[in-house]
């Protein structure tokens, strides 16, 4: 059974210029990624790979090359449009959890759904099923200092879900937690993926990209390898679910 491609990279480079100097940041990046990958994408400061998670993230455009995303060429599209593909198909984790301070964990995953004209209770209902899949059924009532670092994260990510993207984008989403907190994090990740989920985290961390099932190495701007990792694949949903 063929696997179903939502992205389809094809020759992608990003060029910078630097006063007079010009350099590129990614040069030459071909790269399919599929429904329900779990993906590690890794490498040394410099490497590329926040340039190409904003390009993923439809945050920026390439220089060159084409960025299909579920059969849309994203590269071409303008401003407008592509906040809309953000909205609809990307949702974002990152390292410093980017909460509303003073808004509940409900209203702070209520947030992504007003853009959408979306109705108050239907926002409401939605945000309170997000929040339940990643156990915070009885915290929707606390504002971001009253939560852990992990909990906050949970907000996070529940944010990220409230939309049904097809992909969750996580850039260094445990940066900031302690080992323990990293490790229920990383096994709510394997739970989503297991339910269905396409993910792709964005870390310098060896034990993180040991947990995803594909991890791709940029080194200067290129892809230098992409690989399975085999003890990752073999890990059951249901293992990750015992986790969480």
């Amino acid at each position: 059974m063929s696997k179903q491609t939502i992205i389809e990279l094809r020759n992608i480079a990003k060029h910078y210029m630097m006063g007079s100097e010009g350099f590129y940041a990614l040069e030459g990046i071909d790269l399919d990624i599929y429904l329900n990958d779990y993906i590690a994408i890794v490498g040394s400061s410099g490497s590329g790979k926040s340039t190409l998670m904003n390009l993923l993230g439809c945050l920026d455009y390439p220089t060159a090359g084409e960025y299909k995303l579920k059969g849309t060429d994203v590269a071409t599209l303008n401003e407008t449009a592509l906040a809309g593909i953000r909205n609809r198909e990307i949702g974002f984790i990152f390292q410093n959890f980017n909460l509303l301070p003073r808004a509940t964990a409900l209203q702070n995953v209520m947030q992504p759904l007003i853009y959408r004209g979306i109705a108050v209770a239907e926002r409401k209902r939605r945000a309170q099923d997000a929040l339940e899949m990643v156990s915070l059924q009885d915290r929707m009532a606390h504002v971001p200092n009253q939560l852990s670092g992990g909990q906050r994260q949970r907000v996070a990510i529940a944010r990220a879900l409230v939309t049904e993207p097809a992909i969750l984008l996580a850039d260094e989403p445990t940066g900031n937690l302690d080992s323990s907190t990293t490790t229920e994090i990383m096994a709510l990740f394997d739970k989503l993926h297991g339910n269905g989920q396409t993910l792709i985290v964005v870390t310098h961390e060896h034990e993180i990209a040991e947990r995803c099932h594909r991890v791709i190495t940029l080194k200067d701007g290129h892809l230098m390898s992409d690989h399975i990792n085999q003890v990752s694949a073999k890990l059951s949903s249901s293992e990750a679910v015992a986790h969480v």
